[in-house]
Order: structure tokens, then C-alpha cells, then sequence
């Protein structure tokens, strides 16, 4: 499959080439920032890596140490996460969102809401491989509540293959949506006895038709189904209440729970609009969230990123991974 990504691999690539140019842009007094920037936005990930395996056979020095022993400020910090493979990156994103001052749930969210699940089976085996830790008792130890449950319920779902795979998703139809759905009708349930039908019909009944929420059935299916079951799901759901899911999340719920139920029901309808709103939040209003900006900026540039508010090398470098013409 092509990629929508605005950084593509370079046509014309020799590792050895590129090695020596950033090699002499950090050689001697000051530091040719354009032409580092110009070269490493203008490569894949795939190709940074082989450059910097040149770099280390040329020189006998590590790239990254010597870019940042070059490079200041939050330019340092975008181009060394340019210079990181993507899993690595996601797993310490993790990491740190996980082990740092308190929890950063956004990171959380984003990265696990994200991910298709082949990419999420390959950063739990990368946490435990470079930290030999698990990822899942990690985060549990650090959240709490339905949001820790519906992060569990992801990833169990996905370790054991039910996400992945909309056949078996159709088949299954869970006791506990069963018995709340026969509390609603019991010879509807044995004349659609469909997970889809089943699903709508408990959600409504857990959000819109009940006094209070019962954020377990929200968290039970949000949390086990796949993205194109989800979105059969929406679009029944919206016929049979009058609601968006969308909607009926932001009425329902609260704080972090809110959050990853809308990062999940955004995720299912369209990853590249979900982290083209988390764009937009992230540099919208006073100051500019420069982490998210990074972790977006980096992590999508390849896969599906279709000015204002920075500056220098660093509004370069981003202008750069966004296609844009005007660094």
C-alpha cells in the first residue's frame, strides 16, 4: 500500500553520502542546522537508520550523540526523535508518560487508540525486550478506574487476536450484552442475534436510555471490538437514538475515560482526522504544545500527515514534515 505520508524515501539515496554531509555540517565552529534539517526531513525513517549505521562505520562516532552535542531546544528534540525507529519511539513515549512525574494519560491515549494492532503487539514485545517489564502491569499500576479497564481491555483484546480479526468479532457475541439486551426485548435478541445489533442496542441502553451511565458497557465494547465493526456499530447507533457516539460520549462520561472513548470512536472513523485535530488543539490558543506537535509530527510524517505558531529551525523542520514549500 502506497503511503499518504508527506515524507517519502528518497529516490536517489546513498547512506554514505548523507553520512558525510551531516558529518561536515557539525565539523568545526557553529553548525549548518539548514543543512541538517534539509537532509533528515527529506529521508524515511528506514534511511535515517542506515545513515546513521554509515555515520558510526565513517567516522567511528554516533550520530546521535554528536547531534546532540550540536543542537539545542526543541530543534534537538524533533530532529533526535526523527533519527529514532518508530516502535522505539512509541515505546519511550510510554515509557516516560508512564515512569515520569505523574502520568501523562494524553500520551496513553494517543499511542494505544492509535495503533493498529499488529503495531501495538510489536511495542508490548519491544517495552519487555528493552525494559523487561510489561507494558500492560505498567500501565495498570499507574491508572485507575474504567479508563485503566478500557486500556487493559484494548490490549488483552488485541494480544488475543478478537480486534484484529472482524470474523471472529462477528461471531462473538458477549453473555453480558446478551442478558442486557434481553432485558429489552427478549424475542428481538433470538430474531437479530448479531454482535452489531447487539452492541447499539446495549450501548443506548448503558448511555441515552438509562439514569446515570454504566460506563462498563462503553468500556466492554469500545474496548473489544475492531475499527470497521465499530463503525457499523456508529451507524446504527446514530438511527437508533438520534446521536453521534460522539455526542453521546461527551454527555455520558468524564476526565480521562472521556478522552480515550473519543480517541477510540475517532480512531475507528478516521486515524488521519484524529491526529489532524490533535494538530490543530496542540497549537490552537496560547503557546504551543510542543511535545504533541513532535510526537504527531514524527510519528505520522510517513504514514498519513496530509505555521504559525513556531519559529527558527525547529518551524523549519516541522514545515518540512508537513510538505510545505515556505521553511
Amino acid at each position: 500500500m502506497a503511503s499518504k505520508g508527506t515524507v517519502k524515501a528518497s529516490g536517489n539515496f546513498n547512506a554514505n553520502a548523507d553520512a558525510e554531509v551531516l558529518y561536515k555540517a557539525m565539523k568545526g565552529l557553529g553548525t549548518d542546522e539548514d543543512a541538517i534539517l534539509q537532509l533528515l526531513t527529506a529521508r524515511s525513517n528506514a534511511q535515517r537508520q542506515e545513515i546513521k549505521s554509515s555515520y558510526k562505520t565513517l567516522f567511528g562516532k554516533d550520530l546521535i550523540d554528536d547531534l546532540k552535542g550540536e543542537l539545542g531546544g526543541k530543534f534537538e528534540t524533533l530532529i533526535v526523535a526523527l533519527m529514532t525507529p518508530p516502535i522505539a519511539y512509541d515505546v519511550l513515549s510510554l515509557r516516560n508518560a508512564i515512569k515520569g512525574a505523574g502520568t501523562d494519560e494524553k500520551i496513553l491515549v494517543e499511542i494505544l487508540a492509535s495503533r493498529t494492532p499488529q503495531q501495538v503487539k510489536d511495542i508490548v514485545a519491544a517495552y519487555r525486550q528493552e525494559y523487561d517489564d510489561d507494558l500492560e502491569e505498567d500501565i495498570a499500576g499507574d491508572t485507575s478506574g474504567h479508563f485503566k479497564r478500557l486500556l487493559a481491555n484494548r490490549q488483552k483484546g488485541i494480544q488475543e487476536g478478537n480486534i484484529d480479526n472482524d470474523a471472529q468479532v462477528s461471531q462473538f457475541i458477549a453473555d453480558e450484552e446478551i442478558f442486557l439486551l434481553c432485558t429489552i426485548n427478549e424475542d428481538f435478541v433470538f430474531s437479530f442475534a448479531s454482535v452489531t445489533v447487539t452492541c447499539v442496542l446495549v450501548l443506548f441502553k448503558a448511555g441515552e436510555e438509562k439514569f446515570g451511565t454504566d460506563e462498563q458497557t462503553f468500556v466492554t465494547i469500545l474496548g473489544n471490538r475492531s475499527a470497521e465493526h465499530l463503525r457499523k456499530v456508529f451507524d446504527a447507533y446514530v438511527k437508533l437514538s438520534g446521536y453521534e457516539m460522539e455526542e453521546t460520549i461527551k454527555r455520558e462520561t468524564s476526565g480521562n475515560l472521556r478522552d480515550l472513548l473519543l480517541a477510540v470512536v475517532k480512531c475507528a472513523r478516521s486515524v488521519p482526522a484524529y491526529f489532524a485535530e490533535t494538530l490543530y488543539y496542540a497549537m490552537k490558543g496560547a503557546g504551543t504544545d510542543d511535545n504533541t506537535l513532535i510526537r504527531v509530527m514524527v510519528t505520522r510524517s510517513e504514514v498519513d500527515l496530509l505555521d504559525g505558531d513556531t519559529s527558527g529551525d525547529y518551524r523549519k523542520a516541522l514545515l518540512l514534515l508537513c510538505g510545505g514549500d515556505d521553511a
